[in-house]
């Protein structure tokens, strides 16, 4: 990001980018026959890692997030800082992730290649995740 810029400015720059991206994932969701609470509970774990992908520097958009973000915000981050985080809720974070990036390849906002990235180490790490949250 520019570094005439200020944090705060960055984050709010970020964040815009970021909303036309949510906007049409729910799209799809809807037009996809999904119900309208588990529309919002995937567009929501998605704004919340957004929020995640500029806690820490470097700040980045979602479409630059990697197999590696996904993996740090699920195995650290989300289980200590979400004071909701349970077994449920990352079951919950993983088909979101999947819907996601899936979304993402298709309408190729991110390369195939990522996509199978991140699919694979969801599927991988499943387990590590649910252990994760389960020690805090």
């Amino acid at each position: 990001m520019n570094d005439a810029l200020t944090y705060d400015q960055q984050v709010e720059a970020i964040l815009a980018y970021n909303q036309p991206l949510l906007d049409s994932f729910q799209d799809w969701l809807a037009h996809s026959g999904v119900s309208a609470k588990t529309i919002q509970s995937h567009v929501d774990n998605m704004a919340f890692f957004a929020t995640y992908l500029v806690y820490y520097d470097p700040l980045q958009r979602l479409d630059e997030a990697t197999s590696g973000d996904v993996w740090m915000f699920l195995s650290d981050w989300f289980p200590r800082k979400a004071l909701w985080a349970s077994a449920t809720s990352v079951r919950a974070y993983l088909a979101s992730f999947r819907k996601f990036f899936r979304w993402m390849g298709d309408t190729e906002h991110v390369p195939q290649e990522k996509v199978t990235e991140v699919l694979t180490m969801l599927k991988d790490e499943r387990d590590a995740f649910l252990r994760a949250v389960a020690a805090w």
